[in-house]
């Protein structure tokens, strides 16, 4: 806690002394363009990973960077996504998974978390099931630190499904006024892949932006 509070004092000297009018602007309300949904693991931080300013994301993190469907249930990841698509008018919603996931590794191994850990449990019972069930059914050949990297890939992928059940989402993509990305951040060398469409694989992001596209936007009324 020591470093902690030297932190803090840290950044009331240094940071804040310089930016000050950055934060005289923000407090007069926020106007970030970027939904940014992570993993609660310490080892990642959006806004370094981004080289963002406070006020440039809007985020929401849980263990897994799991979301919801829509109708399960009120939660704080459905009305975080409400409050940011409605009120701030989001254009961009990142769902950004890492490599080393502790929430999928629990997830590849359920049952062992009944006793030690049965709260952790009942969110991924809950609501990785059908990431479960999907390795489960057509991963049996892998193990180890390879299924691990596809059970944290689909998990990303599952997200973005579930966004799409969000019916203020919906609305959105199919006027082409929001974008969908789903990011894997690999902690041990720093890159991030990004999930293209295209080659039905994630690729390390370079200068393109991959958003996952929506068949359902292209569609036109009879």
């Amino acid at each position: 806690m020591k470093r902690i509070i030297r932190g803090l004092n840290e950044f009331q000297i240094n940071y804040f002394s310089v930016h000050q009018e950055m934060f005289r602007q923000l407090s007069q309300g926020q106007a970030p363009e970027i939904l940014f949904i992570t993993c609660s693991d310490s080892r990642i931080d959006p806004n370094l990973l981004t080289q963002t300013q406070p006020g440039e994301l809007f985020i929401i993190r849980n263990l897994g960077n799991i979301i919801p469907p829509h109708g399960n249930n009120n939660n704080s990841e459905g009305a975080g996504i409400e409050y940011a698509v409605s009120a701030l008018n989001i254009k961009h919603i990142i769902v950004c998974g890492h490599s080393h996931c502790g929430s999928m590794k629990g997830l590849l191994q359920l049952p062992n978390l009944v006793d030690e850990m049965p709260l952790v449990y009942d969110w991924l019972k809950y609501h990785a099931e059908s990431t479960r069930r999907l390795l489960r059914e057509n991963y049996q050949d892998y193990d180890g630190e390879k299924l691990l990297r596809i059970a944290i890939e689909e998990n990303i992928l599952t997200q973005i499904e579930n966004l799409e059940t969000y019916p203020v989402i919906r609305s959105k993509l199919h006027s082409n006024k929001l974008s969908l990305h789903a990011w894997l951040y690999e902690i041990e060398t720093g890159n991030i892949f990004a999930y293209d469409a295209q080659q039905s694989k994630f690729v390390i992001l370079r200068s393109e932006a991959f958003p996952v596209p929506d068949p359902l936007a292209t569609l036109q009324p009879n």
